[in-house]
């Protein structure tokens, strides 16, 4: 398999960086996973505007063009004969003394990985309530940084099961998200979701869903919500960029309907629809 590293494209084995890397030695650094249709990036714009947000945030003075990327993505696709596939963007700090510093970062190691996916997958899951408890955002929004021990120690918990999410609680014990997913659910005609302000990342899936379920006049509410609001709930789903839409057939033992929800397809079937064509949410109509 080929990656793209710092404006090459290489043999994986044969891709090396500093030691002195500040996003090995300090953990500052970005990535962003999106998946490709036929080649192309679904809801492309949208990373990339999440992650020039980002880099702000941790000070990276870089600068993505769409062609740039287009192009990147484009090559790997061809060099390993991939159509559908996963894409993840990383991008770190690059090299440094030993020591915390505060100037701007001029010179980030830009790593572009790939690797074959199925084109959709519909499959439920098993949720389960973490005991880990969600960590607050080391700046003043979730990045989707390198800091990752959290939701590590979270899959740790629940093990290696594909077909078992974690739910995060808060520290206040409000709902939060999956381990590497947001949560969403149907109740008496409204789709529900968590807050940003709860400290959750604020996905591009799950803007995506918010979009289109305002387009289908879908009432939603945002809050802070304790876990017995999930026991009366008609559906509840995951939402991530690599995994879709993920339903959710059981949660403590109780039963949801899981692929079998009607507004989970409804969402699901429009997702498929539009992930051959669109480069950001608000292309939908």
């Amino acid at each position: 398999m080929y990656i793209y590293l710092n404006g090459e494209i290489v043999k994986q084995e044969e891709a090396t960086i500093s030691a002195y890397d500040h996003g090995y030695l300090y953990g500052l650094g970005l990535f962003e996973t999106m998946r490709t249709y036929h080649r192309h990036p679904f809801l492309l714009d949208d990373h990339l505007d999440r992650i020039q947000s980002s880099l702000h945030h941790v000070n990276i003075m870089y600068t993505f063009r769409r062609d740039e990327v287009l192009a990147i993505i484009d090559n790997l696709c061809k060099v390993n004969q991939l159509e559908d596939s996963y894409i993840r963007f990383n991008i770190s700090a690059g090299v440094g003394d030993i020591g915390l510093q505060t100037e701007p970062y001029q010179e980030p190691t830009i790593i572009v990985f790939q690797k074959a996916l199925p084109t959709h997958r519909f499959v439920a899951k098993e949720a389960v309530f973490l005991k880990q408890r969600r960590n607050s955002p080391e700046t003043t929004m979730r990045l989707k940084s390198h800091h990752y021990l959290n939701n590590i120690a979270a899959k740790r918990e629940i093990g290696s099961d594909p077909k078992k999410e974690g739910i995060f609680l808060t520290e206040e014990g409000y709902l939060a998200e999956g381990i590497v997913s947001n949560l969403f659910w149907i109740k008496n005609g409204i789709l529900y979701t968590p807050a940003v302000e709860t400290g959750i990342l604020n996905g591009i899936t799950r803007q995506f869903i918010l979009r289109l379920a305002s387009i289908y006049q879908l009432s939603i509410e945002e809050g802070f919500y304790e876990p017995d609001v999930l026991k009366d709930a008609k559906e509840v789903f995951f939402t991530n960029s690599i995994q879709e839409i993920i339903p959710v057939s059981r949660i403590s033992g109780q039963e949801y309907p899981g692929c079998e929800g009607v507004w989970t397809r409804k969402l699901y079937s429009a997702y498929c629809q539009y992930a051959e064509s669109l480069f950001n949410r608000e292309q939908l109509s």
